[in-house]
C-alpha cells in the first residue's frame, strides 16, 4: 500500500558524528547494516548519460542535396556562433521532412559528443499529440535524471531540462510537431545544442520570436523522382523505360513516400512490366477518383499508392495492416500486434516484417512498430469498411486486456506487496508477458507509457467498461511512484466513469482512491479529501474491510499534511486497529510509522520509539526495504526530540543506506533534511549547512517545492545559530514566499516566525512585528502542544515580555 514519503509530516533533518548506540537500537541498526553495498548514485552525482535516441537512418536515400547542403551551413554557422540554434523543415505531409532530419543528423551526429535526442510529437496523428511533460520527462530520463528526480510541472521540468544539457553539445530533433506550444518547452537554453523541427505548419512564432530559420521542402523534381525510383528498385528490375517511370513519378505525385511504396511493389514483382504496373495504379486512382470529391492531387495520389500497395498484400498481413489502425496508442510491440490480431507472436513479428518490408509500416525500435500519420489514418479507415463492428470491438478487447494483464504482471513485481485488484481469470486468448526482476518491468512501463492514456480511453468508447477501470486501477501502484499526474489523472478520471457505468463499487472506490492520492501528491488538498471520503464510503457500504483500512490510513495522511494533529491520530490509530485485525502486517509496517510520527508531533517521542521499532520490524519480515528505510529515519527524528543524538545518527544512517541502494531518492532528500537538525542539535549549525543544501538539490530537481522550502528555512535556522542574521533572513523569506504560494499554513507560520526573529537581530529589525503578528494569526488554527507553545513564545515577544523586556534575548525560538 501506497502511503506517503518520509518526511511530509516533518521538516526537520539531522545529522552528526557517528558513536555510540543504545542497546534497544543496536539489533535495528545492525540489522540494517547487513543490506551493504551502497551505492552512491543520487541527483547531486548523477551519471552522465549519453543519449543516442536517433532512429535508424532512411535505407537508400538520395536527392536533396541542396537541402542537405542548407542544413550543414547551418551547422557550420552554429559552430561560428552567428546563427540561432533551432532549424525548422517545413513542408506537405509525405514529403519526406522525417527522412531528410533523419538522414542529415546521422551524417552530423559526431559533431554532438553529448549525445541526440529525438522525440515523434505526432502533431498529425489521429489520436492526442505528445505534450511537452511527457517529451520533457522522456529527455530528462534520457540524460541520466533518475525518475524519481523528475518535477511534476511543466516549468519545472523545463528548467530542469534546460540545466541538464547547459553547457552540452546535443543535437535535438523534434519531429512531426503541430504547433509552436509543442516545440517551446523542449528549447534548450545553451548555445551549444541544435534543434531541428519538422512539421507541416509553417511555425511562424518560432521564426519571429525564436529567431528560427525555415527550410520549405518541395515535391522531388521529375529527375529527382526517377532517381529514388531506380534506387529503390535497383538489383530487382532492369531496362525499365524511362518514361514509365516518370509516369509512375508522376501518378506518386512525386512524395517520397508514395515513390518509395510503389517502388517497393515494383521490385517485390521484378518480372511485371512496368507498365502493367502503372495500368494497374492508373485503375486504382480513377477508383479512388469516382470515390472522393476531394480536390488535392498530392492527397488523392497518395492515397491511391496505399490502395494499390494495400491490395497486393497477402490477406494475413493486409489483416494486420488494418487492424494495427485499431490499435489504440502511437506504438506498437510484436507482443501487442499479436493480441490485437489474436495471433502468436511469431506469426505476429512475420506479419510485420512484411508490412516493414514493403515500406507500409515503420519499426523505429527493435520489437516496435509505428505508422506514418498517414498510413495510420488509411489503415484505420480500410479496418471501418472491411471488419465487422464485433470482429472490430473484438480485437480492441483483447489488445486492451493484454495491457491490463500485463501491467498487472509488471506491478506484481514493481510494487510486489500492493493490493490485487484483479479477481477474474485472465481469457485464454490473451497471453500476457511475465517479468523477471524489477528491471526488465519498469522498462516495459516506460516503453508503453504512452498508450494506456489511450486503451483506456479506447476501452470506455467502445463500451469495454470493466478494463477501462480495470487498467488505471492496476497502474496507480505505479504511478504513486512516479507522479505522472497528467497521465494519472486522466486514466483515472476515464476509468471512474467506467466504473459507475457498470455499476461496479469496487472499481469506483479503487479510482476514487487513486484519485484522492494524485490530488494529494500534487497538493490539491481539497479534490484529495473530496475522492478520499467518497471512497472510504464506497468501501463501507460494500464491506470492503482491506479498503477502509486503506481509505481511513489516506484521510490521516490528509489531515497530517494540514498539520491537523488529532485528527491525524485518530485515522492512523484506527487504520492500524484495522490492519491487525486482518493480519496485514505490510501495511501495518507503514502506518506504525505514520502513528509514530504523529505522536512525536505531539509532544511524546517515546512513545513514538516504541511504535516506530515495531515499524522497522514489520517491514523486515515482510521484506518491504522502502517502509524499513521511512521507519528508520522516522525513529531518527524520534530519537533526536528525545535529545538521543547517538542513536538518531545510527537510524539515520541506516535510513540513508537503504535510500541509497534501492535509489529511493525523495528518501535520500529528507534524510539529509534529518541529518542537519542532528548536527544542529550537536552545536554544529555550520556541518548542518551541507545537508540543507544537499537536500535543497534534490528536492529542486524534484520539484517539490514543499520541501525544499523546509531546507531553505532550515539553512536560515542555521545561519543564525552562527550569529549571521541578515543572511537567515534571505532564506527565510525564500521559504515565507514558497509556502504562502503552496497554501501551507503551518509551515508558513514556522517560517514568519524564523523570519521575524532574524530580523529582530539584524540591521533592520522593524518589520520583524508585522511578522510575528500574521505567524500569531496564523498559528490560532491549530490547537496541539506544539503550535500552542509556539504561539505563546510568539505572543510573548510581540508584547516584549521574553527576555527582560524589549526584544532582546529571544533566539531563534522553537522550529
Amino acid at each position: 500500500m501506497r502511503t506517503e514519503d518520509p518526511g511530509d509530516r516533518r521538516e526537520e533533518s539531522a545529522r552528526g558524528n557517528r558513536s555510540e548506540v543504545s542497546g534497544a537500537d543496536a539489533d535495528i541498526v545492525q540489522a540494517g547494516a547487513v543490506h551493504g553495498g551502497v551505492h552512491f548514485h543520487g541527483p547531486n552525482n548523477p551519471p552522465r548519460q549519453i543519449p543516442r535516441q536517433l532512429p535508424g537512418d532512411v535505407g537508400g536515400f538520395v536527392n536533396r542535396s541542396g537541402e542537405l547542403a542548407r542544413l550543414g551551413e547551418a551547422l557550420a554557422a552554429r559552430d561560428e556562433r552567428s546563427a540561432v540554434g533551432v532549424y525548422i523543415i517545413t513542408g506537405t505531409a509525405g514529403v519526406g521532412k522525417t527522412s531528410l532530419a533523419l538522414h542529415w543528423a546521422h551524417s552530423a551526429r559526431h559533431r554532438f559528443p553529448d549525445g541526440q535526442l529525438y522525440v515523434n510529437l505526432r502533431g498529425y496523428d489521429p489520436g492526442p499529440p505528445v505534450s511537452p511533460e511527457q517529451a520533457l520527462d522522456r529527455f530528462l530520463r534520457a540524460l541520466g535524471v533518475s525518475p524519481e528526480a523528475i518535477p511534476a510541472e511543466r516549468e519545472d521540468k523545463a528548467a530542469l531540462y534546460r540545466s541538464t544539457v547547459a553547457e552540452r553539445r546535443v543535437l535535438i530533433v523534434l519531429d512531426n510537431a503541430a504547433t509552436v506550444g509543442q516545440i517551446r518547452p523542449l528549447l534548450p537554453g545553451d548555445a551549444d545544442c541544435l534543434v531541428l523541427v519538422t512539421s507541416r505548419n509553417r511555425l511562424s512564432g518560432l521564426v519571429a520570436r525564436d529567431g528560427a530559420r525555415r527550410l520549405a521542402l518541395d515535391t522531388l523534381s521529375e529527375v529527382e523522382s526517377v532517381n529514388l525510383l531506380r534506387t529503390v528498385t535497383t538489383g530487382y528490375r532492369r531496362d525499365d523505360d524511362p518514361a514509365e517511370l516518370v509516369e509512375l513519378a508522376r501518378l506518386c505525385a512525386r512524395l517520397p513516400l508514395a515513390l518509395r511504396i510503389a517502388a517497393e511493389r515494383a521490385s517485390s514483382r521484378p518480372l511485371m512490366l512496368l507498365g502493367e504496373l502503372i495500368a494497374d495504379l492508373r485503375d486504382e486512382s480513377a477508383l479512388w477518383d469516382a470515390l472522393t470529391a476531394e480536390n488535392d492531387e498530392e492527397s488523392d495520389a497518395v492515397r491511391t499508392v496505399f490502395a494499390w500497395s494495400y491490395r497486393a498484400l497477402p490477406e494475413d498481413a493486409a489483416r494486420m495492416f488494418r487492424l494495427l489502425g485499431l490499435h489504440p496508442g502511437p506504438e506498437v510491440s510484436t507482443a501487442a500486434a499479436a493480441a490485437l490480431a489474436g495471433t502468436g507472436v511469431g506469426q505476429a513479428r512475420s506479419l510485420l516484417d512484411a508490412l516493414v518490408g514493403a515500406h507500409m509500416l515503420e519499426q523505429r525500435a527493435p520489437g516496435r512498430y509505428e505508422f506514418h500519420d498517414l498510413l495510420r489514418a488509411y489503415a484505420t479507415d480500410q479496418a471501418m469498411r472491411q471488419e465487422t463492428a464485433e470482429a472490430r470491438l473484438a480485437a480492441v478487447e483483447r489488445v486492451v486486456t493484454w495491457y491490463v494483464r500485463t501491467a498487472r504482471a509488471a506491478v506484481a513485481v514493481i510494487c510486489p506487496l500492493d493490493r490485487d485488484v484483479l479477481v477474474d481469470p485472465p481469457p485464454a486468448d490473451v497471453v500476457p508477458l511475465a517479468f523477471a526482476d524489477y528491471g526488465t518491468a519498469f522498462r516495459w512501463y516506460e516503453e508503453e507509457r504512452a498508450n494506456f492514456v489511450a486503451a483506456t480511453r479506447a476501452a470506455a468508447e467502445a463500451g469495454l467498461h470493466r478494463l477501462a477501470w480495470q487498467l488505471p486501477a492496476v497502474l496507480w501502484s505505479v504511478y504513486a511512484l512516479q507522479n505522472p499526474f497528467e497521465d494519472w489523472i486522466a486514466t483515472g478520471r476515464v476509468g471512474l466513469d467506467s466504473a459507475r457505468h457498470n455499476h461496479d463499487r469496487f472499481g469506483e472506490a479503487q479510482l476514487l482512491a487513486s484519485l484522492g492520492m494524485a490530488f494529494l501528491q500534487s497538493q490539491q488538498l481539497d479534490r484529495a479529501e473530496e475522492y478520499h471520503r467518497n471512497a472510504l464510503d464506497v468501501r463501507e457500504d460494500i464491506g470492503d474491510r482491506l479498503g477502509v483500512a486503506m481509505s481511513t490510513n489516506d484521510l490521516g495522511i490528509l489531515a497530517d499534511r494540514r498539520h491537523r494533529l488529532r485528527d491525524a491520530q485518530r485515522y492512523f490509530t484506527d487504520s492500524v486497529a484495522h490492519f491487525r485485525e486482518l493480519g496485514d502486517r505490510a501495511n501495518q509496517a507503514w502506518l506504525l510509522s505514520n502513528l509514530g510520527m504523529v505522536q512525536c508531533d505531539l509532544g511524546m517521542p517515546g512513545e513514538a520509539v516504541e511504535l516506530l521499532r515495531e515499524a522497522v520490524a514489520a517491514s523486515r519480515e515482510v521484506g518491504d526495504r522502502a517502509a524499513e528505510s521511512n521507519a528508520l529515519m522516522s525513529l531518527a527524528i524520534a530519537h533526536r526530540e528525545r535529545g538521543r543524538l547517538s542513536d538518531a545518527d545510527s537510524a539515520v544512517e541506516a535510513a540513508l543506506a537503504l535510500a541509497r541502494e534501492d535509489s529511493y531518492v525523495v528518501f535520500e532528500a529528507v534524510c539529509f533534511l534529518e541529518m542537519a537538525r542532528i548536527s544542529r542539535a550537536r552545536g554544529n549549525p555550520a556541518g548542518a549547512l551541507t545537508f540543507y543544501q544537499k537536500s535543497a538539490s534534490i528536492q529542486r530537481r524534484l520539484g517539490d517545492r514543499s520541501r525544499e522550502a523546509k531546507a531553505l528555512d532550515g539553512t536560515g535556522e542555521a545561519y543564525q545559530e552562527m550569529g549571521r542574521h541578515d543572511e537567515a533572513a534571505g532564506f527565510h523569506r525564500l521559504a515565507v514566499a514558497f509556502h504562502r504560494e503552496l497554501g501551507d499554513r503551518w509551515q508558513l507560520a514556522l517560517a514568519l516566525h524564523h523570519l521575524a526573529t532574524a530580523l529582530r537581530s539584524s540591521d533592520d529589525p522593524a518589520p520583524a512585528r508585522a511578522h510575528w503578528t500574521e505567524a500569531s494569526a496564523l498559528l490560532a488554527e491549530f490547537d496541539d502542544p506544539k503550535a500552542l507553545l509556539m504561539r505563546a513564545r510568539v505572543n510573548e515577544l510581540l508584547t516584549g515580555h521574553v527576555g527582560g523586556g524589549g526584544w532582546g534575548g529571544a533566539g531563534p525560538g522553537p522550529g
